[in-house]
């Protein structure tokens, strides 16, 4: 059986909106200024203490936790406020899952999210039944380990040659090259199509339509 992972933030939904805010209001309750937006959609993937690694990387290994717990409680508190809609699955996503399940694809997500995140936006959404397996960093060490993978792949019952790893991120392209799993990149997300394909991305797709196409050719 053919295998497709996805990434979930910058590759299925884009939730940037509601990732930055909770961003800024875990940092102020520490009294810290907010890092920069686009600082902060660069760590998009990563699992939260090591994206707080990386935005502070001279904290001490107690901030980066309860700046990480911080985080989650806000980005829960934006969502119940403002709900899901702030948080829209890409162009053409719906069609491109559609028509790889129609075509015999497995589907599965592999993200720095936490089971109830994803959960939450997955169904907000209706997708939530097409995915075989789904992995987050609750259960996993953060990406680019290859854990996420190796389990999405003997959940499917199928081989790292018969899968494919889609993301956004260098961390889901290096993800994919741990696993000895192929990795496309998409051009919708949060790093640069010369980024992906240098981290090792066999193609980077211009859009759902083209995704499918590379998919499927």
């Amino acid at each position: 059986m053919k295998l497709a992972v996805f990434d979930c933030d910058g590759t299925l939904i884009d939730s940037q909106v509601n990732i930055i805010r909770a961003m800024e209001s875990s940092f102020a309750r520490h009294a810290l200024p907010a890092p920069d937006p686009h600082a902060t959609r660069r760590i998009v993937g990563l699992s939260l203490v090591e994206a707080m690694q990386a935005l502070l990387p001279d904290a001490e290994p107690a901030l980066h936790i309860s700046l990480a717990e911080d985080y989650k409680t806000a980005f829960q508190r934006l969502r119940a406020d403002r709900s899901l809609d702030a948080e829209p699955l890409y162009p053409g996503i719906r069609r491109l899952l559609d028509a790889l399940d129609g075509d015999g694809w497995l589907l599965a997500v592999a993200t720095g999210k936490s089971d109830r995140g994803l959960k939450l936006a997955l169904e907000h959404h209706g997708i939530h039944h097409l995915f075989v397996s789904l992995q987050t960093a609750d259960r996993h060490p953060s990406k680019p380990h290859p854990s996420m993978l190796r389990t999405a792949l003997a959940e499917a019952g199928t081989t790292a040659d018969r899968a494919v790893m889609i993301g956004d991120t260098v961390f889901d392209i290096a993800m994919g090259g741990a696993a000895g799993v192929r990795s496309i990149g998409v051009d919708w997300g949060y790093h640069e199509a010369h980024e992906l394909l240098e981290a090792g991305a066999t193609h980077v797709a211009a859009d759902a339509g083209h995704l499918l196409e590379l998919l499927n050719g």
